[in-house]
């Protein structure tokens, strides 16, 4: 797959939450608890996001969204939407960033391609199950159940798009306009989030409570970002000493290496978790507002 170390670290993470998952609906299957079978559904869902993030979906150029733009200066086919590269073409040839600020910048762009993706995929499977449910002669009882599956599908796919469309608008501004000094939040994740908490059904107690939650996760973000640059700065240097055949400085370097690569990976797996818990929250919220 070529994929850097910072991305096999992240896969890692990416697949042990799957495998979490899949645990748990494998004991509430045991008890007759997914009838319906949408919590199966779902898993094949996010294991079919996870394949495409990382190119293992058999698709070409899949994984170009995996390119530093710095280092190698190849992104500009990497986001498959126009509207994203005129942007991004327009934000660099601004000078209204600083490198680091133009680092931030596309990986707010690189989260809203992934958000494309997954409502994509969402998208496709809600099309073949309305199919299915449209070739059904005879109404029953558990087709009124795979109705109300379809009802939190098309809730699901609300969800999503209202976030992308917010966050195309969000690229827009900075794009056009640069970072606003007073903004709130850096992170994109924690942005969407705090977005759509504001939309959602939370008492002024309970967002305040949530603004706070989302400070300590954007802190915890970016500590894996720092631990993610550490890993391939680390990843580079053991390459180096390999070529030049030290072997007391390689042992040294593959111990450094390891080191990182399992905090990463640790790191990694709490803030995909901890992001999974609080989407869960808002989308509770959000859900409650249409009742």
């Amino acid at each position: 797959l070529h994929l850097s170390a910072v991305k096999l670290a992240e896969l890692h993470s990416d697949l042990k939450i799957q495998e979490k998952d899949e645990l748990s609906w494998k004991k509430l299957k045991a008890e007759g608890l997914d009838e319906d079978g949408e919590k199966e559904a779902k898993l094949r869902r996010n294991l079919n996001v996870i394949m495409t993030k990382y190119g293992m979906n058999g698709k070409k150029d899949s994984h170009l969204l995996d390119t530093n733009y710095i280092k190698d200066g190849t992104e500009s086919d990497a986001l498959d939407d126009p509207r994203l590269e005129k942007l991004w073409s327009k934000a660099k040839t601004s000078g209204k960033f600083s490198d680091e600020e133009l680092d931030k910048l596309w990986r707010e762009f690189k989260h809203h391609k992934e958000k494309i993706h997954e409502y994509n995929i969402l998208l496709e499977t809600v099309s073949r199950t309305e199919d299915i449910h449209k070739n059904v002669i005879n109404p029953s009882e558990e087709n009124l159940v795979k109705e109300e599956i379809l009802h939190s599908k098309h809730r699901e796919l609300k969800e999503k798009l209202r976030s992308i469309n917010q966050g195309f608008e969000r690229l827009r501004k900075v794009s056009h306009q640069g970072y606003d000094t007073n903004s709130e939040f850096e992170e994109p994740r924690v942005i969407d989030l705090w977005d759509m908490a504001k939309s959602a059904n939370f008492t002024e107690k309970e967002l305040e409570s949530f603004r706070e939650e989302l400070k300590h996760f954007e802190a915890k973000i970016e500590k894996h970002h720092h631990y993610q640059k550490q890993l391939e700065i680390s990843h580079q240097k053991l390459k180096h000493v390999a070529e030049m055949g030290d072997k007391e400085h390689l042992s040294r370097n593959k111990e450094k290496y390891a080191m990182l690569e399992e905090k990463t990976k640790e790191l990694g797996y709490k803030v995909k978790k901890h992001l999974q818990d609080l989407s869960s929250r808002i989308s509770q919220g959000l859900q409650h507002n249409e009742l």
